[in-house]
């Protein structure tokens, strides 16, 4: 095979175990002799997994052991990269121990649906980006999400995701926003939570990451991220607690960033920082699991195993011989070693990896696209509706100019590791293999067919938008006027501004100047600034919305779903409001070079956190600032009011109805105002929060439970969280904008 090219070979892998996986499983159902029970003792599932995992191990060689602490190379990721026996080719892989019945673990890229699908001729359902479906605040919704990935993966042979990112979104313009689930840690922390579990429910192990305070990517390798203690606990912090607290995770992936934590002070990289790895992750949280390196993070050998890394990814360099050696030599006790392959083994067992593994088979592309289509139906936010400009309809309808943002043929998804394949390749530029790295990519649901689909008599064209005065020109003369425009976003880099690039903002006005009727629908990353708000009649918030995209926005233009998605995430009016009106180390030269940046190609700087706690809209409510759209903000096309507060420090009870003349579902938000001894009686902090489904004219009495843990503060003497005693303010309504329901509480 040495004539054949790289990608070829590969793929020659890849079909060759799948045509082995069909006749092994044809052969099985045609009455082939049952293998008999394994008596081994680690095997006896009535054991839990840490018994097991401590059984195994006793028949452990080191060298057996150290399999378990680092991958096996870059597999599939670089070109020149050797795939070795028993890789799929994904972004990891770890060698098992096939005496002992230990499969190896296969690791995959899996934010929004399974990465590097193409290679092996497989389907991947691309679903909507994370901070879209966080947008639905619906915990099932997420749950669904996860099993999505969950399922897809078992189908092709993976038995680990490493997806599942739940940083906050300090800055709007993180290139890997979109991966991530907004700025409030207890939304974020529940929706990741919930992620994880859906994926672990299909016997498959998950992973949270990137651990912590990984917010942006300029300079992610290289900059130093300064939080004090009890900001840190009380935002990314609490996020992970929430997250890791309910869906136990196998992993978490620790992030590239260098971290100094005051008090207790001292700067270290996030994977060998023994505060937040042994001390925060271990023991105060209580993580069973292990904890991976990200690509390319992990910095030392003895420091890093001491500190509570686990496992090196995705090579040797540091976790393979010279650990081994450093364990032969009393550098690193024989303990921390079977520790860190303890957790690896008890998280195989916990998630049934080893008991049920795998069996490859054809992903059901049908019943992905429909589960994205559900999910795209709750995430997509309906930001504006003047003169009650939808939902549109169809009879009414004779002509519709559609115009920007490749509308006539896909919808765009985001880019990094995070990439899905494109069934038959990018919709705008088909090429042969899978995506390349950080290029846009349209996936094939045409919002163009549907709104035809939708509007069967009416006129309905296309204008690319590449020119604003044509594209004003062309819908002049139509009815109504729906521009898409667009934001690309990917990890290893960060937005410049908030802004939409390539002129888009000239577009919109352009076009909104040419017919009043205008509606923009919004593919983003994050949030955008939108100058022209007020001179359009519509604003609709699809984010990155998935391979039902297109079918979920024309049924919401059309009024088929009432939209129900809030904003997980602030949108400011400009980069001017936020705590860094320019982000940190942008301006920075970078050395050039392919794939992950590595330390030292960009001058070492810090990132203050200064606005601490403050995240999202704390900070804009702490300084007074009035947002383009406010976290938790959503319109419906039906209307709800709120009555009837009551409260206690342990739950709230109020009543909302559908005062409107459609079915629709209000997300009810719970927000609370601490004393103003704890310092943060500034602003307001989310609590609880519950999706009302109601018919028109009926009403609901809502009953939240409050967890005593989303009112307290973190107090460093006690590294504890504790309630303050003094007078909250608990405050009921549809955004952190927009409570018209208020109760003090007393806590003694």
């Amino acid at each position: 095979m040495q004539f054949l090219s790289f990608s070829t070979q590969r793929l020659l892998r890849c079909a060759s175990a799948a045509l082995f996986a069909v006749s092994l499983s044809a052969w099985a159902q045609e009455g082939a002799p049952r293998p008999k029970p394994d008596t081994r003792p680690w095997m006896n599932q009535s054991l839990s997994p840490d018994e097991r995992a401590d059984l195994v191990m006793k028949e452990m060689t080191l060298d057996e052991k150290m399999n378990f602490v680092h991958g096996t190379g870059w597999n599939g990721l670089r070109p020149d990269a050797e795939i070795p026996k028993g890789s799929l080719g994904g972004a990891g892989y770890v060698q098992g121990v096939p005496r002992l019945g230990i499969p190896g673990i296969n690791q995959a890229d899996s934010a929004v649906g399974v990465r590097l699908a193409a290679q092996g001729s497989h389907y991947a359902t691309l679903l909507p980006s994370v901070l879209g479906a966080a947008c639905s605040w619906d915990k099932d919704a997420l749950f669904l999400f996860g099993s999505v990935i969950g399922r897809e993966l078992r189908d092709m042979g993976y038995n680990m995701s490493i997806g599942g990112g739940v940083d906050l979104a300090r800055d709007p313009r993180n290139g890997r926003n979109f991966e991530y689930a907004g700025e409030d840690p207890i939304l974020a922390g529940t929706m990741v939570g919930q992620l994880a579990s859906g994926l672990q429910a299909n016997r498959v192990m998950g992973d949270i990451k990137h651990y912590a305070f990984n917010d942006q990517e300029t300079g992610r390798t290289i900059v130093n991220v300064k939080i004090d203690q009890r900001a840190a606990r009380e935002s990314d912090l609490l996020a992970f607690q929430i997250a890791i607290g309910m869906a136990h995770p196998a992993g978490v992936m620790c992030s590239y960033n260098k971290d100094t934590i005051t008090p207790p002070g001292g700067t270290d990289w996030s994977c060998e920082n023994d505060y937040l790895l042994n001390q925060v992750l271990k023991k105060d949280f209580d993580f069973k699991g292990f904890v991976l390196s990200d690509w390319g993070g992990t910095h030392s050998t003895v420091h890093a195993a001491l500190a509570g890394l686990d496992q090196e990814q995705p090579g040797s360099q540091y976790f393979g011989d010279p650990l081994k050696t450093a364990v032969q030599n009393g550098q690193v006790p024989m303990s921390r070693l079977d520790d860190a392959v303890h957790r690896v083994l008890r998280s195989m067992f916990a998630n049934g990896v080893i008991d049920d593994p795998p069996v490859p088979q054809v992903v059901d592309p049908f019943r992905g696209r429909d589960d994205a289509e559900h999910i795209a139906d709750e995430s997509i936010v309906l930001l504006r509706n003047a003169a009650n400009v939808l939902p549109l309809d169809a009879s009414s309808l004779h002509s519709i100019a559609l115009i920007g943002s490749h509308a006539d043929v896909g919808v765009l998804s985001g880019g990094g590791s995070a990439q899905v394949d494109a069934p038959g390749g990018n919709a705008i530029n088909p090429h042969p293999g899978g995506a390349y790295w950080m290029e846009p990519v349209y996936f094939p649901s045409s919002p163009l067919k549907e709104i035809r689909r939708h509007a069967p008599g009416a006129k309905i064209e296309f204008n690319d938008g590449s020119d604003p005065a044509a594209a004003a020109k062309f819908a002049a003369g139509s009815q109504l006027a729906i521009v898409f425009v667009n934001q690309p976003m990917s990890e290893g880099r960060d937005a410049a501004t908030i802004s939409l690039p390539n002129n888009q903002d000239a577009l919109v006005d352009a076009v909104a100047a040419a017919n009043p009727h205008t509606i923009v629908v919004l593919e983003n990353g994050g949030p955008v600034a939108m100058p022209w708000a007020d001179r359009v009649q519509g604003i609709v918030e699809a984010w990155y919305p998935g391979i039902g995209g297109a079918q979920s926005l024309a049924n919401i233009l059309f009024g088929q779903v009432n939209p129900s998605g809030r904003l997980a995430i602030t949108f400011p009016k400009s980069d001017d409001q936020l705590p860094h009106p320019q982000v940190p180390g942008i301006n920075l030269i970078a050395h050039p070079g392919p794939g992950h940046h590595r330390p030292g190609e960009l001058p070492p700087f810090d990132y203050d956190a200064t606005e601490g706690v403050r995240v999202g809209y704390k900070w804009f409510e702490s300084q007074q600032l009035t947002p383009l759209f406010p976290f938790g903000f959503g319109l419906s096309y039906t209307t709800f009011e709120f009555s009837g507060l009551n409260a206690s420090q342990h739950e709230v009870t109020f009543t909302v109805k559908n005062s409107g003349s459609r079915p629709g579902t209000e997300v009810a938000q719970v927000y609370a105002v601490l004393p103003a001894a704890t310092g943060e009686s500034t602003f307001r902090r989310l609590v609880a929060w519950e999706r009302v489904a109601l018919a028109p004219g009926k009403s609901k009495t809502v009953i939240l439970t409050l967890d005593p843990l989303y009112l307290s503060i973190f107090d460093t003497t006690s590294n504890a969280f504790t309630l303050a005693p003094g007078d909250y303010t608990l405050l009921v309504g549809s955004s952190s904008a927009d409570t018209p329901l208020a109760r003090t509480v007393h806590i003694e």
